[in-house]
Formats: structure tokens, C-alpha cells, sequence
């Protein structure tokens, strides 16, 4: 069952955000954690909902960026810099990224973008919201556990939707935050999110398949649970590739990375008018998507 809305998952886990770009906090003993760093402009909707839930603000010790993409570490720059002392953990690549200058540009030029798209602007004018070079933070890899007193965080990297791509399994729980290196559950259906390297996406959701899930918290559109949070990554193992191979079926017909994107993007807003990514941005992840694919097909 996918559920939509904010609001406690089970004991010490919460979602926060907006439906289209969620965050969860995770209470344990000793301190809490935000997992994931969403849009930049859910923000002020995040704030309320700490005060509503009654949250504890103070105790959040630990944020973790699950990936470097500009709707994945939007509200850091401002809980890092109200709370100084906050400890920001991402990957080594996702670090690199976050330090390029042109990377930062992005953030902030498609986190404007898509508030706008979202009528969300206001929050952007509201808040000091855009990355900087002032953020830094704590290198976490592959097997790292990250630990909150009796809550324990497991750290896997899971390359494909991004080269900086990890995923974060809390044992106890069996909650899983797979970041969009899962599909997206979107409406009732899962959108496919290879974007990096589409074969190693695929692996990443292979690896992931082995785990016992009973949450499956996800960054976009809803958070899973039940029978469907059970079988959330073996259905994503399917769509992604029923998915490549209609991306290889067009370019196929065209011969052309940038002909076979304008059609699979146009072909996906047409269906799609309300997700919240721009086709302009949309076109630029199919253009990497297909590009992949046409060199595995051409064996370069």
C-alpha cells in the first residue's frame, strides 16, 4: 500500500515534505537523523510538521544525502547552516559533486526551476535555501553503520541513478530508503530512474532485492508498506527492464540518442503532465538513459 500523505510511519519514523519530495526522520536513543535531503521549497512545510508532530529539532544530530541530485539535497544548506554542528553525511563521489562549482550552479538553477513549475516560489524567496561552497560534512561508504544508540543505519552503495548513489537499510525496523536508486512510485505506477548507468541500476536493485523489507521509504510520491513495500523491488526489477528495453526499441528505429529522447520524454509527459520534473529537465535523464543503452547495444 502506498501512503501519500506526511505523518508517523511506526515508532521513531517519520515522513516529512510534500508528496513529490519526502524526507524521513529517524529517532533513536541517543540522537535523530534526516534521511534524504529533498527539494529545497518543502522547507517551510517540513518546519510545521516538526512542530506538529512534536519533533524535537534539537536532537537531530545527523542528516544523510542519499544522492547529489538538486531534488535529493535541497533543504541541507538550510538546516546546516541553523544548526552548525548538525553532521551532513553523503558519499565520497556525492562529495566531490557538492564542491563543484557548475554542480552547485545546477542545484540552485533546477531547484528554482521545478518551485516554480510547483508554484512553490515563495518559499525559495522566504528562506536562505541555495548551496554554497560553505557546506561540508562527513564521507560515509559502502558497509558504514551509523549509529543513533539503539537504532543502527546501514549504508549501502548502490551506483546507477547517480555515480554517488547510496542507500540507507535500518535492521530493526526493516525500513529500507533506497533513494530513487528503487523506481519511483508514482501515481500507481513505477517510474523507471536509471539515469548514471543503466546497468548498474539494474545490479543496485538486484543487490536491494535481498533485503527484508517492511518499509520501504522512498523520496517521491509515497512511502510503501505492506505486502507491496515486500515486493516493491522485485516489481522494479521487471519494470526497469521492460523500460531498457523500449528504450532500445527506439533507438533502434532512430539511430539517434537525441531523436529517440525528445520521443520517450514527450511520450512520458503526454501520459504524465503532473510529475513534478520539467520536460526539459525529464529530456536531459532520457538522453543519458538512452545514450547508455545504444552503447551497450553497439558494444562501445
Amino acid at each position: 500500500m502506498r501512503v501519500r500523505d506526511p505523518g508517523k510511519i511506526c515508532d521513531g519514523l517519520w515522513c516529512l515534505g510534500r508528496e513529490e519530495s519526502r524526507v524521513y526522520l529517524l529517532e533513536g536513543r541517543d540522537a535523530s537523523m534526516i534521511i534524504s535531503g529533498g527539494v529545497s521549497y518543502i522547507v517551510p512545510e517540513v518546519l510545521r510538521q516538526m512542530e506538529r508532530f512534536a519533533i524535537e529539532e534539537r536532537r537531530i544530530a545527523k542528516l544523510l544525502i542519499l544522492h547529489s541530485h538538486f531534488d535529493h539535497v535541497g533543504i541541507v544548506p538550510f538546516f546546516k547552516r541553523r544548526h552548525p554542528d548538525m553532521e551532513i553525511c553523503a558519499s565520497a563521489r556525492a562529495w566531490e559533486v557538492l564542491r563543484m562549482p557548475k554542480a552547485i550552479e545546477t542545484i540552485n538553477q533546477f531547484s528554482r526551476m521545478v518551485a516554480a513549475r510547483m508554484d512553490m516560489e515563495e518559499a525559495c524567496s522566504s528562506y536562505d535555501l541555495e548551496w554554497r561552497d560553505d557546506i561540508t560534512g562527513r564521507t560515509v561508504s559502502d558497509g558504514e553503520v551509523l549509529d543513533l544508540g539503539d537504532i543502527h543505519v546501514q549504508i549501502l552503495e548502490t551506483p546507477g541513478h547517480s555515480s554517488c548513489c547510496l542507500a540507507a537499510y535500518v535492521p530493526l525496523l526493516k525500513a529500507l530508503f533506497p533513494s530513487d536508486g528503487a523506481g519511483i512510485p508514482f501515481k500507481e505506477t513505477i517510474v523507471a530512474a536509471g539515469n548514471s548507468n543503466y546497468t548498474q541500476y539494474q545490479r543496485s536493485l538486484e543487490r536491494l532485492g535481498g533485503l527484508d523489507v517492511r518499509y520501504l521509504c522512498a523520496d517521491h510520491y509515497a512511502h510503501i508498506v505492506g505486502q507491496e513495500a515486500r515486493d516493491f523491488i522485485s516489481r522494479c526489477l521487471e519494470v526497469a527492464e521492460e523500460n531498457r528495453a523500449e528504450m532500445a526499441k527506439v533507438y533502434g528505429r532512430t539511430r539517434d540518442v537525441e531523436a529517440a529522447a525528445r520521443e520517450l520524454n514527450a511520450r512520458f509527459h503526454a501520459e504524465h503532465p503532473d510529475y513534478f520534473l520539467s520536460p526539459e529537465i525529464f529530456e536531459g535523464i532520457y538522453r543519458q538513459m538512452v545514450r547508455h543503452i545504444a552503447k551497450s547495444l553497439e558494444g562501445t
